[in-house]
């Protein structure tokens, strides 16, 4: 059946491939934007610009707290643009300014040490997150607007998976590369031009992506507006709320991990070089093996997918745990296991919230829906660097600039470790007991 014929009967439209790639490209500038900061900003606050932990971490939280509602309100101006003009595309247009705000992120004015380059950082955070937010709700909200089934928006969310890991792998191979082992504020800056325009060229290729799936799978204007109804029948949302909640604590997780790398490659592996080899092996894996928990989810459900996804990632990080003693190599498997279980969080959660989206009616609120979704995924990733920031201040890791080596405590480094490992199963447990109230996967396949 072709795809004019599916909107004429309601039938699901297969989406093809090339429409599929565009869409799948926008998420490189996103996972520019998660990554790199995720991974090298508390980094950059503690060792190159002497910023206590606790400030470091303060400034990291307080610009992803505003997040919370920040996205839902974006959420609701994305409804009231479908509404209105058929489209969310002016908000994907504008967020494509994000690639300034991260560029700013990492150009500290020469002179800022300790609280003001923090505050520094901490502005341009917020301007950052308010851009990522008008592109990323929009953007998310995609799957939900088109006439496709249950089992191809987990297809499509396959191939975002699989460019989205692209572009994180790249980026978080790349940015500490150019960097350098002198991890310098030029390096820094250098870094954030560099990576910039790769994210708007990514960005905007999403944008037309977008454009040509609306047009083979197009769904009818909505009359919706969204706004405080639609946001309190969103939160009322009992499958939606456990999704949530599961996926905080992921989020929390993921980013924590990312946020330790530098610390446990430098401190507890003694060599920083191999924050590279960390992240490729954190990371390379989701190319191999994204069709697994495709053809997973199809097999079993997407909700045992994911369930079967948290357990392994809280078994790797209890290997992690044990650190330097363990062996390099055992911990690269480590970290490659985690890879694997991060490929289906990434993938799962993000197919199943359209899933939700049409059990609660279609796709008039999907925009709220997507707003209050990316608020949780910003919170997360505020808290778990903030999270880790905590366990090196509790445990009196010392702050120092970029040309100064200051020995640390004894706890500070069993911190540095316990902090990577153990914290991160913990996360996960509870992630996997939130996820098990989740009871919509068996009526969202047989519905689609």
């Amino acid at each position: 059946m072709n795809a004019a014929a599916g909107q004429r009967t309601g039938a699901a439209v297969a989406l093809p491939r090339g429409p599929l790639i565009g869409f799948a490209t926008g998420s490189v500038g996103m996972g520019i934007w998660v990554t790199v900061p995720g991974l090298l900003l508390l980094y950059f606050l503690t060792d190159v610009l002497a910023v206590t932990p606790w400030l470091a971490g303060l400034a990291l939280l307080l610009p992803k707290v505003a997040d919370v509602l920040l996205h839902p309100w974006v959420g609701h101006r994305c409804d009231v643009e479908q509404a209105r003009r058929g489209d969310r595309r002016r908000l994907l247009l504008l967020g494509c300014a994000l690639p300034l705000a991260f560029a700013a992120l990492f150009a500290v004015p020469g002179g800022l040490t300790g609280a003001p380059a923090a505050a520094w950082v901490a502005a341009m955070f917020v301007v950052g997150n308010l851009l990522f937010a008008v592109y990323q709700v929009p953007y998310l909200a995609t799957p939900a607007d088109l006439r496709i089934g249950y089992n191809e928006r987990t297809r499509l969310m396959a191939f975002r998976m699989v460019v989205l890991t692209l572009g994180i792998l790249a980026s978080g191979l790349l940015a500490p590369l150019l960097v350098g082992d002198d991890a310098t504020r030029d390096s820094y800056q250098r870094m954030g031009l560099l990576l910039a325009v790769g994210m708007l060229l990514a960005m905007l290729v999403g944008a037309v992506g977008i454009t040509r799936l609306r047009r083979v799978a197009r769904v009818g204007a909505s009359t919706h507006d969204g706004g405080w109804p639609a946001l309190r029948s969103t939160l009322r949302d009992r499958q939606f709320r456990a999704l949530v909640a599961s996926y905080l604590a992921m989020s929390t997780t993921t980013h924590l991990v990312l946020a330790g790398v530098p610390y446990y490659a430098a401190y507890e592996l003694g060599r920083p070089g191999l924050t590279t080899v960390l992240v490729a092996a954190f990371l390379a894996p989701a190319l191999l093996v994204t069709p697994v928990w495709l053809a997973a989810a199809r097999r079993f459900g997407k909700q045992r997918a994911l369930l079967a996804a948290q357990s392994t990632f809280a078994g790797g990080s209890l290997v992690v745990a044990v650190g330097g003693s363990a062996g390099l190599p055992l911990l690269v498997v480590a970290v490659a296991v985690l890879g694997v279980a991060f490929a289906g969080i990434q993938l799962l959660p993000f197919a199943m919230v359209p899933d939700v989206v049409r059990a609660a009616g279609g796709t008039a609120g999907a925009g709220t829906y997507t707003g209050v979704w990316t608020a949780t995924e910003a919170t997360g990733a505020a808290l778990g660097p903030w999270a880790y920031s905590l366990c090196l201040a509790a445990s009196g890791f010392v702050a120092s600039s970029a040309d100064v080596t200051v020995p640390q405590p004894a706890l500070a480094l069993d911190a540095i470790r316990w902090g990577f490992g153990l914290l991160p199963a913990g996360l996960m447990l509870v992630a996997v007991l939130a996820q098990r109230c989740y009871t919509l996967d068996g009526t969202a396949r047989a519905g689609s």
